[in-house]
């Protein structure tokens, strides 16, 4: 049954059936991306002409965080390399890193080094941020998409609560305002967008999967353009802390929230402070900044530069035209027929910092207020993945 026929009461046995990967598959998954971290740390860079070092490879996106829906075999690897100094740095070399990565997969792929194929996408820009391409194996049901990202290690090696020094982050607000590239050094951060989510509820979770199975059935009934699936996960999760922060609650009512506030995307202005504050005197100006922008304003939580939120105005008011149609749809509707009810969530986050009610937002004022989740903490559902090399 299609997700707009199956009733609200159904959904959690809907994600489970449909969203949710089996066991088979994510370890195919994993497989794949072990040969092309092993090919990385050992193979890559070995013929390069001047010495590279990788200090270690990340997995991001939605493999990393644990919210891959079934069946969309795709893997985001972040190469960090000590030979990057600067996020300027990173602009600049990339391509070559990517060429040298190309290379060294093209020779494995022509001596036959794994039992396995490899098929590059070939990009049209002269600088890509990231090589693409595919591998395929007798071994694997269908092929796995890899991005690859070469990146400057900014935060160096990380342990749990990990929080940056402000200097990481006074570095990238002055680097990207000079250089005009606020948001293009986010894969630098992954592991913190990673940690953002990785000990979140199992619950939370399987909403976010719901919501992103929602946004592709929009993508194809739509095509583009659209917001970002990113801002469509960040507003979940802000849905769930201002709307329940428990581990067990109504999927229908998350995600008629979610939908509500796409509705309401010309009033977003949603920002979190775990990893930089408005506490310190150049972050804070440069947030303000920020919030000051036209609505909606999504910050990526572990990158200032980055509002996942901006873009052209004309994706999000297609986008809410359609959540607007799905408000009538049996996966939103109680058995006699009246509309589930959405949690009472606000599209502007005032939690930690209010302002006064213009869009100059010339005065703030800080009410610090302790947050606590319920439940406790609920088991890992994907596993911790890094290959860090010593």
């Amino acid at each position: 049954m299609a997700l707009r026929d199956t009733r609200a009461n159904q959904l959690d046995k809907f994600i489970e059936d449909n969203l949710l990967p089996d066991t088979p598959f994510r370890t195919q998954v994993r497989e794949a991306v072990d040969i092309i971290c092993t090919f990385l740390k050992e193979r890559c860079f070995r013929g390069a002409a001047h010495p590279v070092r990788v200090s270690k490879v990340v997995k991001g996106g939605s493999s990393g965080k644990g919210t891959t829906l079934r069946g969309r075999s795709d893997a985001d690897l972040v190469v960090f390399l000590t030979n990057l100094k600067s996020f300027q740095e990173q602009l600049c070399r990339r391509g070559e890193f990517i060429q040298e990565i190309t290379r060294q997969l093209e020779a494995c792929h022509r001596e036959k080094k794994f039992k396995v194929m490899f098929k590059i996408h070939n990009s049209s820009y002269a600088n890509p941020r990231a090589l693409s391409f595919a591998l395929t194996s007798p071994q694997l049901d269908q092929g796995v998409e890899f991005d690859v990202l070469p990146a400057f290690d900014a935060l160096g090696q990380l342990t749990r609560g990990y929080r940056p020094d402000p200097k990481v982050y006074i570095q990238l607000i002055e680097e990207c305002e000079s250089l005009g590239k606020e948001g293009e050094f986010s894969p630098c951060f992954t592991e913190l967008q990673r940690a953002f989510l990785r000990d979140r509820p199992t619950k939370l979770k399987s909403l976010i999967r719901l919501v992103k199975h929602w946004y592709q059935e929009c993508k194809q009934q739509l095509g583009k353009p659209l917001p970002p699936q990113y801002a469509l996960e960040l507003l979940t999760v802000y849905a769930w802390e201002q709307g329940s922060r428990k581990t067990e609650f109504n999927t229908a009512q998350g995600f008629r929230t979610v939908l509500e506030l796409v509705r309401k995307h010309q009033d977003l202005c949603i920002y979190w402070e775990n990893y930089y504050s408005l506490e310190n005197p150049i972050i804070g100006r440069y947030l303000k900044k920020q919030l000051r922008k036209p609505r909606p304003v999504i910050l990526d939580p572990a990158d200032p530069t980055g509002n996942i939120g901006g873009g052209d105005p004309r994706s999000w008011q297609r986008l809410a035209e359609e959540a607007t149609a799905w408000l009538s749809y049996p996966c939103l509707k109680k058995w006699d027929g009246s509309p589930v009810d959405s949690w009472h969530v606000p599209p502007r986050k005032d939690s930690y910092w209010t302002h006064e009610a213009c869009d100059d937002c010339q005065h703030w004022e800080f009410s610090p207020r302790p947050i606590t989740l319920q439940g406790g903490r609920p088991p890992l559902e994907e596993e911790n993945w890094s290959c860090v090399i010593l």
